[in-house]
């Protein structure tokens, strides 16, 4: 009521920031360190994150949007589909709508310590503060247009293909269009191709092979399923594309490239994405809390070098 109702915000990881140092206030356990606690705290924020963006995006949509509110109760009995009866008017879901969107969020809950929003939560954590901060400050990482932001980047560049290719159908025409994009002539004119290529995976990324299978069955005979033959046409093509613009690493879909698809096919708004992302990275960022905890006993201090060149000290009174 106080953070989310009375505080309205378009930028729905901003209130679920706002949202999750709030609860910090209601938790008299706050400073107590035993992992018992601590497991407790972290189950609770995995419970009630999903709720906290929604009712984030329905005081969004109502207040600065103008569209209409609704409220509805999580229900105890159910787990994924809870987002989808809160989310809805109608609270009504498919068992196929809620077993696909339970597949995506087991797939972006965790990818390794690595990932900024990971390695954020266990460099904070290393400090040795409050779970609530250290979850905070993992929000902010994701929040982040390189980071949690990706599938919605995917989106705006498939919006841009449907303006500028007559025939989405046809691989010429997508091939020509994406040629553009690869020279920096067309859409972003950053020479990339949203939703294809990862830090880690080359030759696959198992998470956009099983979320590509899950949402063939979902987007079929739907208004979203020309989109998503697209996003096929895209990855079919953009290995090769990319090769011929002298990108020399092995490349392949991610699995960005089809989970804006999914969430859209879900009735899923855009601003929801990355909270959506967050609601399921938080089992990620619990267990590398939890690691960290128990393992790490050193505060994390990279060590930095500097590249530049030596200047000489001039005096502040001899300064122009």
């Amino acid at each position: 009521r106080d953070v989310i109702m009375k505080a309205p915000s378009k930028d729905l990881m901003n209130s679920l920031t706002r949202s999750v140092l709030t609860l910090a206030s209601y938790d008299d356990s706050v400073g107590d360190n035993s992992l018992q606690t601590q497991m407790e705290q972290c189950i609770k924020l995995i419970s009630v994150f999903p709720m906290l963006a929604v009712y984030g995006y329905h005081a969004y949509n109502y207040y600065l949007n103008d569209g209409s509110m609704y409220i509805h109760r999580p229900r105890p009995e159910l787990s994924a589909e809870n987002l989808l009866q809160m989310l809805r008017p109608d609270q009504q879901y498919t068992p196929l709508e809620a077993h696909v969107l339970d597949i995506a969020l087991l797939l972006h809950m965790e990818h390794g310590g690595g990932n900024n929003s990971t390695f954020t939560c266990r460099a904070v954590t290393s400090a040795d503060t409050d779970p609530y901060s250290a979850y905070a400050a993992a929000i902010g990482s994701l929040k982040g247009a390189r980071h949690g932001g990706a599938n919605n980047r995917t989106l705006r560049m498939t919006d841009d293909i449907k303006q500028h290719v007559a025939d989405i159908t046809d691989e010429g025409q997508v091939a020509d269009y994406l040629r553009k994009i690869v020279r920096k002539e067309a859409y972003d004119r950053t020479g990339l191709i949203y939703g294809m290529g990862h830090a880690v995976y080359t030759l696959s990324d198992p998470r956009a092979e099983l979320l590509h299978k899950y949402a063939e069955r979902l987007v079929v005979g739907t208004e979203h399923e020309a989109e998503f033959r697209l996003l096929e046409i895209i990855e079919r093509l953009a290995p090769q594309l990319l090769a011929e613009a002298g990108k020399s690493k092995d490349i392949c879909a991610n699995v960005d490239l089809y989970s804006g698809c999914v969430y859209s096919t879900l009735g899923v708004p855009r601003e929801l994405l990355t909270p959506m992302f967050a609601s399921a990275r938080m089992a990620g960022w619990s267990a590398h809390r939890f690691e960290e905890i128990v393992s790490g006993k050193r505060i994390m201090r990279p060590a930095f070098k500097k590249t530049g060149h030596a200047r000489e000290y001039v005096d502040i009174a001899d300064r122009k």
